[in-house]
């Protein structure tokens, strides 16, 4: 029988960011979710949620039902919070900065850009970067900072527990997770806010869209790490979160998938990042 983690999976260390309100806010203040601020990209607003520094299990248990074998379950730290883009980059968002919109589903400018490949974000990332001169530096999370943020100090399958219905989050309703009920596959994208929250204030990092993340996909650890970049090489870059094409099953806060840098689809899109550039130092033991 399947068992939840336990609550001392996940402890927090110090959980302010080094500076608040940051130069490069133009809106800030603190809710029911946390710290939060916003930024000005190419004309428009992102609000970013601080994701505070802690400890928390990586992977999933071997007893979670329908779980990948690359999940192996591994305690990791990350010793500095960060911002994180309350949700996915919307084609407005994208279309501002790179004065075209390449995705399929462009009804509504809050729909999540899709049909960008990882070379894509970061070419708009560097674009973005480019034109500030206010200390934000914009990146992609790395894989673990990323699924930090979708549990959110939750210790189940999903943020918001152990099961999933098509009237929590948007992915194929006709492939149920874990022998559950089956509901609506609307075969398309959703406005980026269409779905509640996690216990961080983040929007649909449970389907909707596939996100890129920095690191390149490979094996995890067998032991505790600290502050996690992944491989240093490889040939597919990190996905997370699952999509509107995809079963239940890919929505797990565990799960992962990878592609080459320059695959593009109509479920992949991306989340902005915000602070130090982790990969610019060495990934250690914990």
């Amino acid at each position: 029988m399947y068992q939840c983690r336990q609550p001392e999976a996940l402890m927090l260390l110090d959980p302010y960011p080094p500076l608040f309100p940051a130069r490069w806010a133009v809106a800030w203040g603190e809710d029911a979710y946390g710290l939060w601020q916003a930024c000005e990209i190419a004309g428009l607003r992102q609000v970013l949620r601080w994701i505070p520094p802690g400890r928390f299990l990586m992977g999933s248990p071997e007893e979670e039902p329908e779980r990948w074998d690359g999940e192996v379950q591994h305690a990791v730290t990350l010793t500095r919070g960060f911002w994180l883009a309350e949700t996915a980059c919307t084609q407005a968002l994208w279309q501002s900065v790179m004065d075209e919109n390449p995705s399929r589903f462009t009804d509504d400018p809050d729909n999540p850009v899709e049909t960008v490949s990882w070379l894509d974000c970061q070419a708009c990332l560097n674009r973005i970067n480019a034109a500030r001169d206010d200390g934000l530096l914009l990146r992609l999370p790395t894989e673990a900072e990323w699924e930090y943020a979708c549990r959110a100090g939750t210790d189940r399958v999903f943020s918001f527990g152990d099961s999933l219905t098509t009237e929590l989050a948007n992915y194929n309703g006709n492939y149920p997770y874990n022998k559950g009920a089956e509901g609506e596959y609307r075969q398309r994208t959703l406005p980026v806010k269409h779905f509640a929250p996690n216990p961080w204030g983040l929007y649909q990092m449970h389907g909707n869209v596939w996100e890129w993340c920095a690191d390149w996909l490979g094996d995890y650890p067998s032991g505790s790490v600290m502050d996690p970049v992944g491989s240093k090489q490889g040939r597919r870059r990190v996905l997370r979160g699952g999509a509107w094409y995809d079963n239940g099953r890919s929505l797990r806060s565990a799960s992962r998938d990878g592609y080459p840098p320059a695959y593009r689809f109509r479920s992949i899109g991306l989340r902005l990042a915000g602070g130090f550039d982790p990969r610019a130092g060495q990934a250690g033991r914990a």
